[in-house]
């Protein structure tokens, strides 16, 4: 139970904060709830929120190209992990410094976790999931180490790398079918709402990055949850009119 509540605050970190709230503005969240996205993202050590942020933005903006970071036209296992071993291609340099990226350095909290990420990571990532068990209910060091803290790390790496790799290769899209991103259910499960691609490539300013209703979206229930709370405002949704008429005018007739 500890490790899946690190890992779905290690989702939140990423879903939430740095794919939600700082690549796409979708929505605004007040200062205490930022820094708790900013912590979440810490314990997911997949780079600090800015460069997650720029590197999502580039993807956005020149999506399978070789100005893409993680590019799926170059096969699944470049965009799943590949493209972390590599040196980026130099389109991806050269694109992405046209790009303004200047409102994530404007946030406090984006700049004093950038100064401070490696110490924050060690703390958020390692630290605190291995020493809270072994405090609270005498759970070994070795066992929490190695479960809460490297398991749950090994599994929402990868978790997260498929939404690059999977949800651009296999599903259907009923959005726009001249784009690779698709639909994925098991995506979907695993990261907590993010495996509609095909509807999030296709609207990527929509808060929930889906269709809202009974779709399983666990992070757009959380960002929900933190309205309702006052923590955040200003919610961008696709209008149902404008989503109904991208089905019938690019979809692949499957929704």
């Amino acid at each position: 139970l500890s490790a899946y509540f690190c890992f779905l605050m290690t989702a939140l970190g990423v879903t939430a904060g740095a794919h939600r709230l700082w690549s796409h503005r979708s929505y605004k969240a007040k200062l205490p709830l930022r820094i708790f996205l900013a912590a979440a993202n810490s314990m997911a050590f997949q780079n600090d929120i800015y460069e997650w942020s720029r590197d999502h933005r580039v993807h956005h903006k020149y999506s399978e190209t070789d100005a893409d970071p993680h590019n799926a036209r170059r096969g699944f296992f470049f965009s799943h992990i590949g493209w972390l071993f590599v040196r980026k291609h130099r389109d991806v340099i050269e694109k992405g410094r046209k790009l303004d990226f200047t409102d994530l350095l404007d946030d406090p909290v984006v700049r004093f976790q950038r100064k401070y990420y490696k110490s924050s990571v060690v703390l958020m990532c390692f630290v605190i999931p291995t020493l809270v068990p072994w405090y609270l209910w005498g759970e070994s060091l070795w066992n929490a180490y190695f479960l809460a803290s490297i398991l749950r790390y090994t599994i929402s790496l990868n978790v997260t790398w498929l939404v690059n790799s999977a949800a651009h290769m296999y599903g259907n899209r009923p959005y726009d079918k001249n784009i690779n991103p698709r639909q994925n259910t098991l995506v979907t499960l695993g990261a907590i709402g993010e495996g509609f691609h095909n509807y999030h490539h296709t609207f990527p300013f929509d808060y929930s990055a889906s269709e809202l209703g009974l779709k399983f979206n666990p992070t757009t229930w959380f960002i929900d949850f933190m309205f309702w709370l006052g923590l955040v405002t200003d919610r961008k949704q696709a209008p149902k009119e404008m989503i109904q008429a991208r089905k019938e005018r690019t979809g692949d007739g499957s929704a």
